[in-house]
């Protein structure tokens, strides 16, 4: 009965714009991931519902066991890695190198090596390279007047509108009326659309060293680099303290046994989370896990339904989806940088890892947020000394 007493309105509506933002923002790269591996119709929706599925079970159940908005994604820089190395691999030998990142992944989180390395990160580099990770989206709100500029700038309005008089749905009543307004203009297309249930594809590993090293090494290195170091920041920088192992180990261990269904890589969410860990989502910080669980249930709305619930995430424009996303992070963004410039000492050594984060940078094949962090921690580091 608490449980449902600490929901509200705003927190379901963060965890909706949670994972609508994750699925229109880079569903279109697992489409192309799974057609680089010669995957058919079948088994692409077969990847959506392992993913949807594994998601949806781990930021549940993390969720719930720590009550702070833990939330999971599937690895973005993973799935634009495979689309380059998957051609000429088997869905068999794909499904091998798949689970051998995620076995590498779930040593990380038991072994507790991840956990004591990020405790030697500062809070004011992880905040740095939080604000780095989303600037982008916070940007988006004005880039995309140069294309919808009504659309854009009464969500804009209805945001600062809302912020004055009711804070805890600003994102809702943004969310509406831009569904509103493009409805009226007819830039919601749901010619085709119908619900129906999706049916797993299960396709048994065949070992293949070449895979394992081509693939799967390659693939734990990015989605531990890019994308769970800078979701543990986003947990951080938010001001919880969960224990870090067990959220990486579940992880792995999710993905060792969905890969077999589709689900390549799984991992903390970063800008996802943030939306869960605003204080649009809810004003007691104690309570924002509720939002996680929100998304839990839509991640397995998604994961049941992939084919048509990826065709209806695709009926948003893109524009409408970003000014949301932009919108819904404007107070983290905005929290991340009084974090990173707080203390003096380390505000250059905060600066450089925000610039190298932002600039979106990518060294073989490691994203930005890893190496704004390794050059902002050595910078500190010398200043330090």
């Amino acid at each position: 009965m608490s449980l449902l007493k600490d929901f509200s309105l705003s927190s379901i509506t963060a965890g909706f714009v949670a994972v609508l933002v994750g699925y229109t923002s880079s569903a279109v790269i697992i489409f192309q991931a799974a057609a680089a591996a010669g995957a058919s119709t079948a088994e692409v929706a077969s990847w959506f519902f392992a993913l949807g599925i594994g998601m949806a079970i781990t930021t549940i159940g993390l969720s719930l066991r720590y009550q702070a908005p833990i939330l999971t994604a599937w690895s973005t820089p993973g799935a634009a890695l495979l689309v380059t190395s998957l051609p000429g691999v088997s869905m068999p030998e794909a499904v091998c190198a798949f689970m051998f990142s995620a076995l590498l992944i779930t040593l990380s989180g038991v072994t507790g090596w991840f956990e004591r390395l990020m405790k030697y990160i500062p809070q004011s580099l992880a905040a740095a390279m939080l604000a780095g990770v989303l600037l982008q989206f916070g940007l988006s709100i004005f880039t995309s007047m140069q294309t919808e500029l009504l659309l854009v700038c009464a969500m804009f309005a209805a945001y600062l509108i809302g912020k004055r008089l009711f804070p805890r749905y600003a994102i809702l009543s943004v969310l509406l009326l831009g569904v509103l307004l493009e409805g009226l203009r007819g830039m919601l297309d749901f010619n085709g659309f119908e619900w129906q249930l999706t049916q797993p594809v299960l396709t048994l590993p065949v070992f293949s060293l070449t895979a394992i090293i081509s693939i799967g090494i390659p693939l734990f290195i990015v989605t531990m680099a890019s994308q769970n170091m800078p979701g543990i920041a986003v947990i951080r920088a938010s001001g919880y303290q969960t224990p870090l192992s067990p959220l990486i180990s579940w992880t792995g261990v999710a993905t060792l046994l969905l890969a077999p269904l589709g689900a390549f890589a799984l991992n903390l969410a970063a800008i996802t989370a943030a939306i869960c860990m605003s204080e649009e989502a809810h004003p007691d910080r104690d309570k924002r896990y509720t939002a996680a669980l929100a998304a839990g249930f839509f991640y397995l709305l998604t994961g049941l339904m992939a084919s048509s619930v990826a065709a209806l995430m695709f009926a948003f424009p893109a524009e409408l989806v970003l000014s949301l996303a932009g919108l819904a992070l404007l107070a983290t963004i905005g929290n991340s940088l009084a974090v990173a410039v707080k203390e003096e000492s380390a505000r250059e050594a905060a600066l450089i890892t925000f610039l190298i984060t932002a600039s979106g940078m990518t060294l073989f094949g490691v994203g930005s947020a890893f190496w704004g962090l390794v050059a902002g921690f050595i910078a500190w580091n010398i200043s330090r000394r």
